[in-house]
């Protein structure tokens, strides 16, 4: 460990993503206790367009206070804790991928947050797996959130909002497009659409949770 990493320790002791308790020593990310009993979830999602979607996690209690945090609280470093957790469950579904993207953000709301936190998670996942990440779409359209629309509403919400970027990039690969949350599948729907007009062969798709019951922003 470095000087400067001593020093920062020092200031800003470590704490768990999930119940922001002061890690121990031997800690990483997140203590023994909420590794233990954070939700953990290893069924393929299925979706329109896609060919399935794997989160590790459940959107609930703890885990959603800490996707909450990692979107709304500028605490961007939680990428590097999460992104372990879907490499391991890209691992163990044996998904295979050329490149990684990223379900974008509208410009204000990255500008409001000062980042994305879907490309974050791309971003740290990439180094993990040794593929590149890029920015394959855009979003065009500063939507309503997903939030406060049932299944069917979000569909509709989600139609003609983003656009390819970059096609020659990813004609004829096999694409991985990284979101935070899936509920629906709406938005992840959506983007596989366009990514699959535009010429990609495949896409798959990752986030840290999948929720059934809870509703994600984007």
């Amino acid at each position: 460990m470095s000087v400067l990493s001593r020093v920062l320790d020092l200031l800003y002791p470590p704490k768990c993503v999930f119940c922001r308790k002061l890690l121990s020593r031997g800690e990483q990310g997140w203590c023994r206790a909420c590794e233990k009993k954070i939700p953990y979830y290893d069924e393929k999602i299925t979706g329109d367009y896609f060919t399935f979607c794997v989160a590790p996690l459940e959107y609930r209690d703890d885990v959603r206070e800490a996707i909450h945090r990692f979107k709304f609280s500028a605490l961007d470093c939680y990428a590097e804790v999460f992104a372990p957790l879907v490499a391991e469950s890209l691992a163990y579904h044996g998904v295979q991928a050329d490149l990684l993207t990223w379900v974008p953000v509208s410009r204000t709301r990255k500008r409001e947050r000062g980042y994305d936190q879907a490309e974050a998670l791309c971003r740290s996942l990439s180094k993990l797996l040794g593929l590149p990440a890029r920015p394959l779409l855009t979003k065009t359209v500063d939507n309503k959130a997903q939030s406060s629309l049932d299944s069917l509403q979000r569909k509709a919400n989600v139609l003609g909002v983003y656009s390819a970027l970059n096609t020659e990039l990813f004609a004829g690969k096999r694409v991985l497009l990284v979101d935070d949350v899936i509920t629906t599948g709406a938005t992840l729907s959506e983007c596989s659409r366009v990514l699959l007009t535009a010429g990609a062969l495949q896409v798959t798709c990752a986030a840290i949770a999948c929720s059934t019951g809870e509703k994600e922003e984007k």
